[in-house]
């Protein structure tokens, strides 16, 4: 069974931290490009952090610049989102995404975590 499973959420007040994770399972995670979204009630859900197959690479929106650090641990079938300096707007279900840049692209989403940032 082909499973991404989020955890890490939770309540925050702002500025505060919390790292999310992602593990993989079912498929062979190291072959694939990791990436983080992020859908606030009554929004579109937005792309937030995206990081290569072998976790040498990153990119980050701009709403997220400078305050998150997204990882990548294939040992672990992992992928992390540390967010620092929470803001009322990051307020959101977090959803994990990974892909296979070559053909087949298969592709797969965890079922969320929510995080709430609220004092």
């Amino acid at each position: 069974e082909v499973q991404l499973v989020e955890s890490g959420g939770g309540l925050v007040q702002p500025g505060g931290s919390l790292r999310l994770s992602c593990v993989a399972s079912g498929f062979t995670f190291s072959t694939y490009v990791a990436r983080w979204y992020r859908q606030a009630p009554g929004k579109e859900r937005e792309w937030v952090a995206a990081i290569s197959s072998a976790g040498g690479s990153t990119s980050y929106a701009d709403a997220v610049k400078g305050r998150a650090t997204i990882s990548k641990d294939n040992d672990k079938n992992t992928v992390y989102l540390q967010m620092n300096d929470l803001k009322l707007e990051d307020t959101a279900v977090y959803y994990c995404y990974a892909v296979r840049m070559v053909v087949p692209r298969y592709d797969y989403w965890g079922q969320g975590t929510q995080v709430t940032v609220s004092s």
